[in-house]
């Protein structure tokens, strides 16, 4: 518990500050955050025997990243995805050429770890100028709120968890520590909607529930993927907290959702 609370400190504070300093340090933290996490994600594919095109997923991921970035930034149209979708069908074209006795199931993986990973992280850059300009606070608010809901359900699940949520899946889990991670949220959000203006206060509040739900699926998402590997953590990355996939497994679900909600709302 105290490796985990001091990794879990130092690494909130250092992302704290990329999120926050300019918009070149937040794009520069959630593009490497992406790579470094997909290529994660290959490797506990290839552990279990599967040969996903790993040099060609992650260029595909962190064009998918660049390219989303400048769109949401005005700097690029929108028609410049058309890029991305070109050079994501080399996957399929290099497959050809490896004579792998499961090409398609190389080829899906490479194409999971692009849309399961790099996409929602990419999707966090529109979450980030839904206002038409850079917005610190709602980069840092996302993550806050992520963590909230994390560190809520962890303390309210130990102490007071009795029903369980998702037993097949994972067995610590409780509804009760749910509602706790969503209580922790929503007293973030009434403090964030007093001092961070860039959006609606009420939105903060609508945030404060959709991401903690959101991010409790993605982590059973995540727990799925682990037991069919039949693997304990994704990585041994974060001292006490596993790998990136274990630490930011309920943001790859989170992000969708919360950036919908940003962008129609």
């Amino acid at each position: 518990m105290q490796q985990r609370t001091i990794a879990g400190i130092l690494g909130a504070g250092t992302i704290t500050f990329f999120l926050t300093y300019n918009e070149w340090t937040y794009f520069g933290f959630v593009l490497i955050l992406s790579f470094f996490t997909q290529r994660e994600f290959y490797s506990l594919i290839r552990e279990d025997a599967e040969d996903p095109l790993i040099r060609w997923g992650l260029f595909n991921g962190v064009l998918l990243n660049v390219i989303s970035f400048f769109v949401s930034r005005g700097d690029l149209p929108t028609k410049s995805y058309l890029l991305f979708f070109a050079l994501l069908g080399i996957v399929f074209i290099s497959e050809l050429y490896r004579r792998s006795s499961n090409p398609f199931e190389n080829i899906a993986f490479t194409i999971l770890g692009v849309f399961y990973v790099a996409m929602p992280l990419s999707l966090l850059h529109f979450s980030a100028y839904s206002t038409g300009s850079f917005s610190p606070q709602i980069s840092i608010g996302f993550f806050l709120l992520l963590w909230a809901g994390d560190t809520g359900a962890y303390f309210a699940g130990k102490y007071f968890g009795k029903h369980k949520l998702f037993q097949r899946i994972s067995p610590n889990k409780t509804w009760e520590g749910v509602a706790g991670g969503i209580v922790l949220s929503l007293a973030i959000a009434h403090i964030m909607s007093i001092y961070f203006s860039d959006i609606e206060y009420w939105k903060w509040y609508v945030m404060a529930i959709i991401i903690p739900a959101a991010g409790t699926y993605g982590d059973l998402i995540e727990s799925m993927l682990k037991r069919s590997l039949m693997v304990k953590d994704s990585g041994n990355l974060i001292p006490g907290h596993g790998g990136l996939l274990d630490r930011f497994d309920g943001l790859l679900l989170a992000a969708p959702f919360s950036t919908f909600f940003l962008m129609f709302f």
